[in-house]
């Protein structure tokens, strides 16, 4: 524990740590048991602008302001605090541009934590362009505020444009290059996303920064790097609610990885940092439905959905239910994800990825494969090369099926994610094409990366694998 404590005091690359004004707060106990949940690894970054020692804590719309501006999670009542200040600004102030921009960037990452997006994403985009026409040019505010509200509704590729037209306005507004990453990301064009990286790290260091960093990792398949920034992010964090937002992150890596009681752990520390994290919620869900703890998933899931109701926590609710026999109960979710995308379709967000995967496996595969193929041509990512290959499957369209499952797990545009149920689609197409061999190649990857990765399809696979019998004398599988 000293040596914890020590290291805590120590300077990181030539800089003294200023420890975080409620870190310094919390019980060292508690300090130390978020340190280890984080992964225990050592904290290599430069720290950003912080509260000094002895500052008091800032007021919670001051703290919302300060992590809207850095691109970085806010706690939901703060963020109702700064959305009430900025709108009571703009009612006696209607030409001011930053005020505009401040309050479409709040919506955004209101809606992104509540199930508000129908009505706070058009609210953002009517707030984010009030700013551009009051102050049309160098805006790169409201330009940063659009990218960011693109990236939260799936439409990559025009966040890709308003962040470039930010970047034109102001090039050294390291926030710009964060949306930079994560349009090029949801493209599926990983060496550019490394390229904004590695120009956002010249601007700037951080937590913000380490956790674009865990995204590119992941994706290049560096998945204990990815696991270490995280980590770091959070050490580092300027808030609870900050903190807790990259603890969920590591634990859906660590879920990922099929590391259940890390996954748990990391969930609740979010939780106890946050209880409005609900993605911490579902992800208590995954976790413990792994765990055999299904009574206590069950509970979780339900929170989540009360608190925030995603499609993609109806979809693993269902898919639960569905996994323990109890059909009603999966069918009423699977209509709560109908309704789901149709609501957040009227917030401009774009649904089509999980509709799609539901669809392929509960209900109309050949819609799905209409609905992916036009996405595909609006967001060539790696998702979706995944999810339209197991479409095409489902569909009985194996050929062209195992063209678009080899995107999504053969390193294309520099990627090379390690997922499970990405192997897994890919090894039922070769199932179903005779291709025995490296069916059984990518059934074994899937169970190694995560055996857990799914209630129903982790069962499905591993009596697939069974049924392909032990290896026989035959020519090495394709790579």
């Amino acid at each position: 524990m000293d040596s914890v404590v020590r290291h805590e005091e120590n300077t990181a690359r030539g800089g003294t740590r200023v420890v975080p004004w409620y870190r310094r707060r919390a019980p060292l106990g508690a300090l130390v048991g978020g340190l280890v949940l984080a992964g225990g690894a050592v904290l290599l970054c430069v720290p950003g602008e912080r509260p000094g020692r002895g500052a008091a804590a800032p007021a919670a719309g001051a703290q919302a302001g300060a992590a809207v501006e850095a691109g970085v999670p806010a706690a939901l009542p703060g963020l109702a605090e700064l959305i009430g200040e900025r709108e009571s600004r703009v009612r006696e102030h209607p030409r001011d541009a930053v005020s505009w921009a401040v309050l479409g960037a709040a919506y955004v990452e209101q809606g992104r934590r509540t199930a508000g997006a129908d009505v706070l994403y058009p609210k953002a985009e009517r707030a984010l362009r009030t700013s551009l026409k009051v102050r049309p040019k160098g805006n790169a505010e409201a330009l940063d505020g659009l990218a960011s509200l693109a990236n939260a509704r799936r439409d990559h590729g025009a966040a890709l444009e308003w962040a470039e037209a930010a970047r034109r306005a102001a090039p050294g507004r390291w926030t710009t290059y964060g949306q930079l990453v994560d349009a090029y990301l949801g493209l599926g064009d990983h060496k550019k996303a490394r390229a904004a990286l590695e120009r956002l790290r010249k601007l700037r260091s951080g937590p913000a920064v380490l956790a674009r960093a865990a995204g590119v990792y992941w994706e290049q398949g560096l998945r204990e790097d990815a696991q270490a920034a995280l980590a770091d992010a959070a050490a580092w964090a300027a808030s609870p609610a900050e903190e807790a937002a990259w603890l969920e992150r590591g634990g859906q890596l660590a879920f990922e990885r099929g590391e259940r009681e890390s996954a748990l752990s990391h969930f609740r520390a979010a939780l106890r940092l946050d209880p409005d994290q609900w993605a911490a919620r579902a992800g208590q869900g995954r976790a413990l439905a792994a765990l055999g703890r299904t009574a206590q998933a069950l509970t979780a899931y339900r929170e989540a959905l009360a608190g925030q109701p995603l499609p993609q926590y109806a979809l693993e609710l269902g898919e639960l239910y569905e996994s323990l026999g109890r059909g009603r109960e999966a069918r009423e979710q699977y209509a709560l994800l109908r309704e789901r995308v149709r609501r957040d379709a009227a917030g401009g967000v774009d649904g089509a990825l999980v509709l799609g995967l539901f669809e392929a496996d509960h209900g109309d595969p050949a819609s799905a494969v209409r609905r992916l193929r036009a996405e595909w041509e609006r967001r060539p990512g790696v998702a979706v090369a995944d999810a339209l290959g197991w479409a095409l499957h489902r569909a009985g369209a194996d050929r062209e099926a195992l063209k678009y499952a080899a995107i999504a797990t053969d390193r294309v545009h520099g990627g090379a994610v390690l997922s499970a149920p990405y192997s897994y689609h890919r090894a039922m197409v070769e199932r179903a094409l005779k291709r025995t061999a490296n069916a059984r190649r990518h059934l074994t990857e899937a169970l190694r990366l995560n055996p857990y990765f799914s209630p129903l399809h982790a069962r499905t696979a591993r009596a697939a694998l069974a049924g392909l019998g032990e290896v026989p004398d035959e020519p090495l599988p394709e790579s």
